[in-house]
């Protein structure tokens, strides 16, 4: 028996990274699982043969996370193709660095906007359907910028620190309804993305974490599925940090 048997998961920008390895880690313990991405592409359909050799129920979505109205239509599809959404993991997110004397408007608005609004497009289309059943999980994929704040990153370390908040805010506010949200704030990730980075600079990433090393998506993921299982079941408003030592 798997930790999410019978339940289906809805997770934003999974077609690859941290997302992608939560997506694999729910339909591995037996959830069924919707999950959106900007587009339909090669990488995504690859996610989805991935999650269709564990034998459950698997839908690909192609959603601008950061729009309101196609966020409330594909939460409204993904209802209706699977019947119930038990948990919901904000994934979805960019970053676009440069010190805040030298950032444009540009790129300030496109992280709030993809990191920010679009968890808030999902957790408004996605907490009424959870609310009629009486019983969900929300996960908010934040980041150690989030708590510590990090140098080049202000709209980055705001948007994830706005995650955090948002958490805690839908923990108060939903518990009456048996809906639980938190928040994971990952340290330093190796992923595709931060495997492309100067050695010397993941060597000195590697310097702040008393652990000695990074962490794999994979342990990212079993933090979700932690929090999206009923082994988290009096676990809600909270920030788990998995970051190696890095901050606590």
């Amino acid at each position: 028996m798997g930790l999410l048997n019978g339940k289906t998961a809805l997770i934003t920008g999974a077609a690859r990274g941290i997302g992608k390895a939560i997506a694999l880690k729910f339909a591995s313990e037996g959830a069924d699982v919707a999950f959106t991405d900007l587009e339909i592409n090669e990488a995504a359909l690859q996610t989805v043969r991935e999650l269709e050799a564990f034998g459950h129920k698997v839908k690909a979505y192609a959603s601008n996370a950061a729009d309101f109205e196609a966020t409330q239509q594909v939460v409204a599809q993904v209802t209706a193709d699977f019947g119930r959404i038990d948990i919901l993991v904000n994934n979805a997110g960019i970053t676009k660095d440069g010190l805040v004397m030298r950032m444009s408007e540009q790129q300030w608005d496109a992280v709030i906007a993809v990191n920010m609004k679009s968890a808030f497009n999902f957790l408004h289309a996605v907490v009424p359907v959870m609310a009629r059943q009486r019983s969900g999980s929300i996960i908010n994929m934040a980041s150690i910028a989030g708590q510590t704040g990090n140098p080049g990153q202000v709209n980055y370390a705001a948007s994830k620190a706005g995650l955090i908040a948002m958490a805690k805010s839908v923990a108060k506010e939903m518990g009456s309804r048996g809906i639980r949200a938190n928040a994971i704030a990952p340290g330093y990730v190796i992923t595709e993305m931060t495997e492309g980075l100067p050695q010397a600079v993941k060597d000195e990433f590697v310097k702040l974490i008393p652990l000695g090393r990074g962490a794999t998506v994979e342990e990212i993921a079993n933090t979700a599925l932690y929090l999206g299982s009923d082994l988290s079941s009096y676990v809600s408003g909270q920030v788990i940090a998995v970051n190696g030592g890095m901050y606590c």
